[in-house]
């Protein structure tokens, strides 16, 4: 016997439709028959069901993983389950993106009202004390993928009235020091003029804090999109693809007022990552963002870049390009730049020289920061030489 599971699905405070399980493997959405306001890029509002074998990859999109799936497995499996919609139910009031998702009979989204103190949230002498206090508070509200242990709050910061999101990470005994790592890593590409949200590092290193960048100051969110969404595939399939496939869904997908910055950005990106050796830029690390689906639609800003290479000596780059996973010569990124996203020679050269003084001036800074921080030694000093290998490279 088939049990049929239904979520509702809300968008800006309004229901736009139903999830359902049907049995084992049947997913299906349909929109409300006044809906106006579709849940993604690929999945317009129609009259027609869309059906999929699997979750769909808009609704997968923020499915937590790790540490963060594991709390919040522990918390609802005996009670709800542990399934997909199970937990879509559970983390549903707060997603990265604009989609919330509820159960059929709730009048709306669950959600969290406490607000943090950020200069706390910075200056908190046991970060690892404090990281597990608020995964247990904010856990079932957490909508967001990445095996990095993280959670989704809200804070205030020091002399004022109003709170904005945040994304709060920390790491595992497999990634010691990932934090700093992603600090450092950010930072060059805030110094080479990438956009970047806004972020930190907490004092004694052991948390990085980085505002959402899919809220507006009015407190709305933007559509979120990432590349497994828009290009169909499932989040299990975020290491299968290609950077030309990227290149080619920012031309489907991004305005054409924001295709040339797109473009920039994107190869920018792919540059950092080479220098500073990130082997995990991966389709659900670029994404769009967009008010509406008749909006405008660019490019989101540069997140979750780190040096991988500090932890796996021999990582590769997550996704090929010319058909090969390797840290690529500047000429292969020259011609891929020139001919998939239709940049000039000159500009190419200067972005590459941009990145590469932005990434050895961050580097000046991992010295001082380990002698405050010993802690750090080893993994900055990998960084360290990471990056003067992948520098010398260009």
């Amino acid at each position: 016997m088939n049990v049929e599971k239904v979520l509702k699905v809300w968008i800006d405070g309004s229901p736009v439709g139903s999830l359902t399980q049907e049995g084992r493997k049947q997913y299906v959405f349909g929109y409300n028959l006044r809906a106006t306001k579709g849940v993604s890029l690929t999945m317009p509002v129609r009259l027609q069901s869309w059906v999929s074998e699997d979750l769909h990859p808009i609704f997968q999109m923020n499915l937590p993983e790790g540490a963060l799936l594991e709390a919040i497995r522990r918390a609802i499996a005996k009670i709800i389950g542990d399934d997909d919609l199970s937990l879509l139910s559970a983390t549903g009031g707060n997603q990265v993106g604009r989609n919330r998702f509820s159960l059929r009979d709730e009048k709306s989204p669950a959600s969290v009202n406490e607000n943090e103190s950020l200069e706390e949230l910075l200056t908190y002498p046991d970060t690892k004390e404090l990281f597990h206090e608020l995964l247990d508070r904010y856990a079932l509200h957490s909508g967001v993928s990445g095996v990095q242990p993280k959670v989704l709050l809200d804070a205030t910061e020091r002399g004022t009235l109003t709170s904005s999101g945040y994304i709060v990470k920390t790491w595992g005994s497999d990634y010691p020091q990932l934090a700093a790592n992603e600090y450092f890593c950010m930072t060059a590409a805030k110094k080479a003029g990438l956009p970047v949200p806004e972020f930190s590092l907490s004092d004694n290193g052991g948390l990085f804090v980085m505002r959402r960048f899919d809220q507006t100051p009015d407190d709305k969110f933007l559509g979120f999109e990432d590349m497994c969404s828009l290009q169909a595939l499932g989040t299990a399939q975020k290491y299968r693809g290609t950077y030309e496939r990227v290149a080619k869904s920012l031309k489907e997908y991004v305005s054409g007022e924001f295709l040339l910055a797109a473009r920039q950005q994107f190869f920018a990106t792919l540059v950092l990552s080479s220098m500073v050796k990130n082997g995990d830029a991966h389709l659900k690390n670029f994404a769009v963002l967009y008010p509406s689906l008749t909006g405008s639609i660019k490019m989101a800003p540069v997140f979750d870049i780190v040096t991988t290479t500090a932890y796996l000596r021999h990582d590769v780059p997550a996704l090929s390009l010319a058909g090969t996973k390797k840290w690529w010569p500047r000429k292969m990124l020259e011609k891929f730049a020139m001919i998939h996203l239709s940049l000039p020679v000159g500009e190419i050269n200067r972005t590459i020289e941009r990145l590469a003084d932005a990434v050895m001036e961050t580097r000046r800074l991992i010295p001082g920061y380990i002698a405050d921080h010993p802690e750090f030694r080893e993994v900055g000093g990998a960084m360290m030489e990471a990056w003067d290998e992948g520098v010398g490279g260009f």
